[in-house]
């Protein structure tokens, strides 16, 4: 075989040992299809003492994370420490210009600095690869960039968050509230201490801004991405919306229209029978639809050590081989400066949820309302009565514009029979 490919991991967390303890079980198998071996020879993290389950004495030790671009003996530099800013951006940079190839798994740092990361790559002309960015184990950056290459991508959509999928998961199967089940979450490993990236939806926009780029050809722009997260679903939300034929999901969908690309991520119902509908607890999907191919659905685990180190190595095995592919598809001269579409501009069917007083002439104020914005109604859910009390009043709407909508529902929050903030959630017809 081949020299070894040696490697510099910066960031000993979960995926940082996972890569090191995949990259020794599996030495023989990597090794086989890398054409060479790939061993790790110097390693950065903020604790030298603490026990992560793999050997590191016999490799160089960086308490500096960046100074791993200009050691000697390394080939190709992994970052996995995380973060958009600090050290995780000053190392991918210097290995960029020291020429060395990079891999990360940093969904942060590509969606908001990805375009001048991208043209650093490329004027050095030194690989980026970010498999592990985005969907875990799942091959989606491979599934876009390479195995639709020949298509037009008209949509891309998924669940891109694992924590915000349990927590809708186990709010539907055992009809409790957001709060104690984030509480839950967080006691099983399964959020952070600070949820707030994954429930507020900003961790799947960084996933969407980078599959939307590879997508449509243009470059990343984590600002263009619509944000929503999952604290104002409710219980009662995810009931009835099971009544009414659908599931309750945050998905990240993008699509390529007449007027530009729309990026957006927040909360939807989809239909029960539709497959994405299906993918329940932890686990991500990513959908995308080719003008040849048609739709092409990935399912798996979005994260954790083993999944995401198998993303890892699986850029490795491809940099030992000399297989490099332009950062977003094709080269930044040919990429395309398609407009953002602003989400008030967003077409689609809606679900409106009132708790009104029960007494004569609400519903009809409500629907006045909406006449005079020209949103017409599908469907109405009212269950039970109770005089001079608040009712839950459930609208299903045909499609209208989101500034129609918003500007509508303004009108409904005024009036005095709307005793609490009305719940609006898309309908997504997956």
């Amino acid at each position: 075989m081949s020299k070894p490919l040696s490697i510099a991991v910066a960031g000993l967390g979960t995926v940082g040992a996972g890569v090191l303890k995949l990259l020794s079980e599996n030495a023989d198998i990597v090794a086989a299809r890398a054409g060479r071996p790939v061993v790790v020879g110097a390693v950065s993290a903020r604790d030298r003492t603490r026990d992560r389950g793999v050997r590191l004495d016999t490799l160089r030790w960086y308490d500096d994370p960046v100074a791993l671009a200009a050691d000697p003996g390394t080939d190709v530099v992994v970052e996995l420490i995380g973060g958009s800013d600090g050290p995780a951006r000053a190392l991918v940079e210097a290995a960029l210009k020291a020429g060395k190839p990079v891999v990360t798994a940093n969904k942060a740092l590509l969606a908001v600095h990805g375009a001048a990361i991208a043209e650093l790559a490329e004027a050095r002309g030194v690989p980026l690869a970010f498999e592990a960015a985005v969907a875990g184990g799942i091959p989606a950056i491979k599934a876009l960039r390479e195995g639709l290459a020949a298509n037009r991508i008209r949509r891309v959509a998924g669940i891109l968050n694992g924590t915000c999928n349990y927590i809708l998961t186990v709010m539907r199967e055992h009809k409790r509230e957001f709060a104690e089940v984030l509480a839950e979450a967080q006691r099983l490993g399964y959020a952070e201490a600070d949820p707030s990236f994954d429930i507020d939806g900003v961790d799947a926009a960084h996933k969407l801004a980078i599959l939307a780029a590879l997508a449509f050809g243009r470059p990343v722009d984590f600002a263009a991405v619509h944000v929503e997260g999952i604290r104002e679903v409710s219980a009662l939300d995810i009931s009835l919306a099971e009544e009414l034929g659908y599931r309750i999901k945050l998905l990240g969908l993008a699509a390529r229209t007449e007027a530009g690309i729309s990026a957006r991520v927040h909360p939807c119902m989809v239909p029960v029978t539709a497959p994405i509908a299906r993918v329940d607890g932890v686990f991500n999907a990513v959908v995308a639809e080719g003008d040849h191919v048609g739709r092409v659905m990935l399912e798996g685990r979005g994260a954790g050590a083993g999944p995401t180190a198998s993303a890892v190595v699986a850029d490795l095995i491809d940099l030992a081989r000399g297989r490099v592919t332009p950062v977003w598809g094709a080269a930044a001269g040919v990429l395309n400066g398609a407009p953002s579409v602003p989400m008030g501009r967003h077409v689609g069917a809606y679900y409106l949820r009132l708790m009104v007083l029960d007494r004569p002439g609400v519903i009809a104020d409500v629907t006045g309302i909406l006449r005079d914005y020209a949103i017409s109604l599908e469907a109405m859910l009212q269950r039970g009565r109770a005089p001079g009390e608040a009712v839950p009043v459930v609208m299903t709407t045909h499609d209208c514009e989101e500034a129609q909508m918003r500007a509508a529902l303004a009108r409904i929050c005024a009036l005095d029979s709307v005793l609490e903030k009305p719940a609006l959630i898309r309908i997504e017809p997956l």
